[in-house]
């Protein structure tokens, strides 16, 4: 896993999802990314580039809503996109961003997995997750 930090941005999948979301100008492709989790149901595994994304997901709606995260080079793209757009999300986007990040910390689920095998700070990594559902849904 090319991962760093337990940060949001602190995967190199998150980083490269941010160059498609330069590409676009609504929520769209956040709210695709998001449904890609919520399509594995809860007997199916998530795959862990899914939850990657969808976390990177879950932060432009947080920050859309004004409750900013951690702003470093890693999140300047969605930084950037998200002052330049100013949208409001929608309802049912923040709900599935909620639900989305709710899932990926329960198994089966192959990112919390890796936290846990990986002898990462799995518990960072979930603190960080549960950090980021609370800007999203307040």
């Amino acid at each position: 896993m090319g991962t760093w930090d337990a940060d949001s941005f602190g995967n190199d999948t998150a980083c490269d999802w941010t160059y498609g979301l330069e590409k676009v100008k609504d929520l769209r492709y956040v709210e695709q990314t998001l449904d890609q989790v919520l399509a594995c149901g809860s007997n199916q595994s998530v795959p862990a580039e899914v939850a990657e994304c969808a976390v990177a997901a879950a932060e432009v709606v947080a920050r859309l809503k004004g409750n900013w995260g951690i702003e470093n080079s890693y999140s300047e793209t969605v930084d950037n996109w998200v002052r330049a757009r100013r949208l409001t999300p929608p309802s049912a986007l923040v709900a599935k961003a909620v639900a989305a990040l709710e899932r990926i910390v329960v198994e089966p689920s192959e990112l919390l997995n890796l936290w846990t095998e990986g002898g990462e700070d799995s518990n960072g990594w979930v603190d960080t997750v549960a950090e980021l559902r609370a800007r999203v849904a307040r």
